[in-house]
């Protein structure tokens, strides 16, 4: 029975998701010119992390952590250019966990949920941290 909705329900799926990714951008990104920055920050705070808690890989922390990165430089590409210099601790570090949980169930790695929680919302901090009115 699972196979046969697997195969019924996925290339459906696939097919809508494709054409409705493709067709019809519902907005632009939101992420600003600083993506890369953010992204690095977050890859290697993640690794630390991760390093200091024992828990998973240098590779899956380094993709959690840049996941969420992204995530944060996301959130605040959606303010205005003042209000991106004073960026909102509570709302970097908040994105930060809830990307970084979710990144960890998609990932496989959701054994410890609430530890890449913490990841990510320590990655949040770091980036607001080091690009707080830059």
């Amino acid at each position: 029975m699972n196979n046969i909705l697997k195969r019924t329900l996925l290339p459906s799926l696939m097919a809508a998701s494709l054409a409705g990714v493709t067709l019809v951008p519902a907005k632009p990104a939101a992420a600003d010119d600083q993506v890369l920055r953010d992204v690095g920050i977050g890859a290697v705070t993640n690794v630390v992390t991760g390093a200091v808690r024992g828990n998973g890989s240098v590779l899956g922390n380094a993709v959690k952590g840049s996941v969420t990165g992204a995530a944060v430089n996301s959130a605040n590409g959606l303010r205005s250019t003042h209000n991106r210099r004073h960026r909102n601790a509570a709302q970097d570090v908040g994105v930060g966990a809830g990307t970084s949980a979710l990144t960890g169930v998609i990932t496989g790695d959701s054994r410890d949920t609430l530890g890449n929680a913490v990841d990510g919302a320590a990655v949040g901090g770091a980036i607001h941290l080091l690009t707080n009115h830059k």
